[in-house]
């Protein structure tokens, strides 16, 4: 088996540990409030990944190498993609809907791309970008919603008369921020973008994918925990909570740091942005999927096909340049 071919085998699997994370949200999310059972899900990330890394010293004949810049590295990861990406997408999911998150998501492979070409020297041949683009002008066309460009609510207006303005219009910068689905989204690309570049430049000089998920694990948990407006009471929460929320959203812990696994392995032997890629063609088979199991009222349409053909196309060209 080629290192190439490893590579894509791995961000297959990525793709497709993430697409049964968001198939089991769309269930748990029905039976448990979203920062209870982001919370869990971190959690599990920790523990899951401990796990992994535990058996894997167990079956491993060589000891771990220490390397200092890789592990800071790792954990700087986590406190970007699993911490600030995580943040600042779930907050454009809730203030702005999923559909217009999602179509942000799609550019974090153009960043990842560039900041790897300055960062790490990684260049891309013409064909391979060109690829590129079909894939996430497909993904683009999967995700996208009518009314996607339309504003989400009124804006105020000033009287007439010169008077004060209305308490809506008196935001302070950070009111004004949240209120950005451009802030948020590109928030949120960048945020993931950085912590690939992380990654991907960690696993190439420690070649240790499952210790570095689980430190970028373990910083996303401590600054959840440090940061959140929500840890209060959180045991009192968890005793009331659904049973099977919990065990839902566990499992979508595994699936995510299973993939985070894949992901990180899959940089060291492919382009960050092509690992990258791969993983967000999600849409091409969430939504057929959750048409499938969740009877939804989303009409599967010729735009949604032609995306989805797009998109394949594109993969294929990358991968048999």
């Amino acid at each position: 088996m080629s290192e190439t071919f490893l590579g894509y085998l791995l961000a297959t699997s990525a793709l497709l540990l993430f697409t049964v994370s968001i198939l089991v949200t769309k269930v748990a999310s029905g039976r448990m409030e979203l920062g209870l059972g982001f919370l869990i899900a971190t959690s599990m990330n920790v523990a899951f990944s401990a796990l992994a890394f535990g058996v894997q010293l167990s079956l491993r004949t060589e000891a771990v190498t220490w390397n200092a810049q890789a592990f800071w590295l790792f954990a700087a990861a986590g406190a970007f993609a699993t911490y600030l990406g995580r943040w600042f997408f779930y907050e454009s999911v809730v203030r702005f809907g999923p559909a217009k998150a999602s179509i942000f998501q799609i550019s974090s492979p153009l960043f990842t791309a560039l900041m790897a070409w300055l960062l790490l020297g990684e260049r891309l041949s013409v064909l391979v970008a060109f690829g590129m683009v079909m894939t996430i002008g497909g993904l683009i066309l999967v995700s996208y919603k009518p009314g996607f460009f339309s504003r989400r609510g009124p804006t105020p207006e000033l009287p007439p008369d010169g008077g004060p303005a209305p308490a809506a219009m008196k935001f302070g910068l950070r009111q004004q921020l949240l209120q950005s689905v451009l802030f948020l989204g590109m928030g949120s690309s960048l945020a993931y973008a950085i912590g690939n570049v992380l990654r991907g430049s960690a696993v190439r000089s420690w070649n240790e994918p499952v210790l570095g998920a689980l430190v970028g694990a373990v910083c996303g948990l401590a600054l959840h925990l440090a940061f959140s407006s929500e840890k209060n009471g959180i045991a009192a929460r968890l005793r009331s909570a659904s049973r099977s929320g919990m065990a839902l959203y566990a499992l979508i812990g595994v699936s995510t740091i299973s993939a985070q696994m894949c992901v990180i392995g899959s940089m060291r032997y492919i382009p960050l942005s092509v690992a990258t890629l791969v993983t967000l063609c999600t849409p091409i088979l969430v939504f057929p999927l959750s048409h499938l199991l969740f009877r939804q009222d989303d009409k599967i349409t010729a735009t949604t096909l032609a995306g989805s053909g797009l998109t394949l196309l594109g993969i294929f060209i990358i991968v048999m340049r």
